[in-house]
């Protein structure tokens, strides 16, 4: 496993092919528009002067992500999930950081591993699920956590960033 350190990966961030990626993840995954209710149509109608001033506001470290527009929707079990919705802009900021930090931590997850990650999905876990049951295995293990998402201890989460990536302007956008 490579265990490598990061110390400039900023750059990268902002480099215009990787804002142009990051915006079509966010366009497949469609959404609604965030507190300054830009559709991701809207966006798209001027995205190259977008992303232009976009990369500049990150160049020069001015980004700033606006907040995220709240909505709660119904669960089956009729309870209501908080859901936060970010501007378009600021999906595509994430959207970026991903497509450069993910690679660095995917190598270490487990093959068991299923959740959120490139390239595998839940039917897969169902695929494997199978195979076990038909090897004879008795017992299927499914985890949970209820609102991780809302409880993730951030120090602890970017403690652990920070054991493979010493480029503080990509840990401050994080």
């Amino acid at each position: 496993m490579d265990r490598r350190i990061w110390y400039s990966l900023y750059d990268k961030v902002f480099n215009l092919g990787n804002l142009h990626s990051a915006f079509k993840q966010v366009k497949k995954n469609k959404g609604a528009p965030g507190v300054d209710k830009v559709t991701i149509q809207r966006y798209e109608m001027e995205l190259e002067s977008n992303l232009e001033a976009l990369q500049l506001k990150l160049k020069e470290k001015r980004y700033r992500p606006k907040p995220v527009r709240r909505k709660y929707i119904q669960k089956d079990d009729g309870k209501m999930r908080p859901l936060g919705i970010p501007t378009v802009e600021d999906r595509v900021v994430q959207a970026a950081v991903r497509n450069i930090i993910e690679p660095i931590f995917e190598e270490e997850f487990l093959p068991s591993s299923y959740g959120f990650r490139p390239g595998i999905s839940a039917h897969m876990a169902l695929d494997q699920v199978t195979k076990y049951l038909q090897k004879g295995y008795a017992h299927v293990v499914d985890a949970d956590l209820q609102s991780y998402f809302d409880t993730i201890p951030h120090d602890k989460l970017l403690a652990r960033l920070r054991m493979r990536i010493k480029d503080g302007s990509v840990l401050g956008l994080i």
